[in-house]
């Protein structure tokens, strides 16, 4: 809600980068007197929790940061106890008055933005400053000149001096700051005190987010009418002046002849990528067909007999074959007659043989 480039439930950067450098400031420079925190001792103490919530982010959100926090634990009060032996007790509001927190000193961050690598210095920069600034530095001071934390963040690489004069220019401002916060929670004190209504309370009747309110002021409206027309005649007449509507069609008018509609009319970029892509899409085709007369003048210059190659890849090849004929089969008829006649002349020769035993 407080800017665009904080998103809900998830911390960024800058958030992160906050919290640490609020922890450093409010807690490691023991601004608050913890011993004052302890109930009993080793046993109950009260514990103390600063939660913020940002609703406008226009810049410089840690100096903003820093000082509602330490407003608001000025402005803490925390119920008042008592111990008798084991016993230990809380009183309500209405039974004794809230105890405040026993506050140390008051740190205050002050953020300079450098600029042409350090070249400007500028103090409270806005959040389209933020944007373009080569380097960040914030100091933490109290009223008493210590410095309490310091951070510097971006590319721009800083010289003693400048720190110095960032940290004389921080205990100006710082001295500043508390003089006014010191002052508002005197009032808000004497409001309470009186039993007046102060702060987000004020506001709340109201229905304004903050105690800020702008008091109310008249309007004259006499003589509108007159001033309007005394307007009206000292302002320059507009250059062309269409009295006559055109009447194209019966429930339609047209005042001038208005401008060439655009709508759905491609850039000049635009219509370079679609002329490339039809050039490109024209030479594929191209080099489809070519490719196709190719293979079918080379199917027919190859004989029956040749393997036909499907796939001219490297890593497969499939070839298809032609079955061959099978030659038939031819049956030789030769002559018999001699082997029959040789035969019998055997015969002839093994039965003389037997007779003339």
């Amino acid at each position: 809600m407080a800017a665009p480039g904080l998103e809900p439930g998830r911390q960024s950067e800058l958030l992160v980068s906050l919290n640490r450098l609020l922890e450093r400031c409010l807690r490691d420079s023991k601004c608050i007197d913890t011993e004052s925190l302890c109930v009993v001792a080793g046993e109950k103490v009260w514990q103390i929790r600063l939660d913020m919530h940002l609703l406008n982010h226009d810049g410089n959100i840690t100096d903003a940061a820093s000082i509602a926090g330490i407003v608001a634990l000025c402005h803490f009060r925390r119920p008042d106890v008592s111990v008798q032996g084991e016993e230990v007790t809380v009183y309500t509001p209405e039974e004794r008055d809230p105890v405040p927190l026993s506050i140390h000193h008051m740190p205050i961050c002050v953020t300079f933005a450098f600029f042409h690598q350090g070249t400007y210095l500028l103090v409270d920069p806005s959040e389209r400053e933020e944007r373009v600034m080569d380097g960040l530095l914030v100091i933490a001071m109290n009223k008493h000149r210590e410095i309490c934390t310091i951070q510097s963040s971006g590319v721009v690489m800083l010289v003693q001096d400048q720190i110095l004069r960032c940290s004389k220019i921080t205990a100006v401002k710082v001295a500043e700051i508390t003089e006014l916060i010191q002052k508002a929670l005197e009032n808000d004190h004497k409001a309470r005190k009186e039993g007046g209504k102060f702060g987000f309370a004020e506001s709340i009747p109201n229905q304004r987010i903050t105690a800020f309110k702008m008091e109310s002021a008249a309007v004259d409206t006499n003589n509108v009418e007159e001033q309007a027309g005394e307007i009206i005649a000292k302002a320059d007449p507009p250059s062309e002046v269409f009295a006559n509507p055109i009447l194209h069609t019966p429930g339609t008018a047209q005042i001038g002849e208005g401008i060439e509609n655009s709508w759905g009319d491609l850039e000049e970029s635009e219509k370079e990528e679609v002329a490339e892509e039809e050039g490109e899409s024209e030479a594929a085709a191209f080099e489809c067909q070519k490719t196709e007369t190719e293979d079918t003048n080379m199917m027919k210059e190859t004989k029956e007999d040749e393997p036909i190659l499907l796939s001219d890849s490297e890593e497969e090849e499939v070839v298809i074959l032609e079955p061959q004929e099978v030659p038939r089969k031819t049956r030789t008829q030769t002559s018999t007659k001699p082997e029959n006649t040789s035969k019998k002349a055997f015969n002839k020769r093994r039965r003389k043989k037997r007779t003339s035993r």
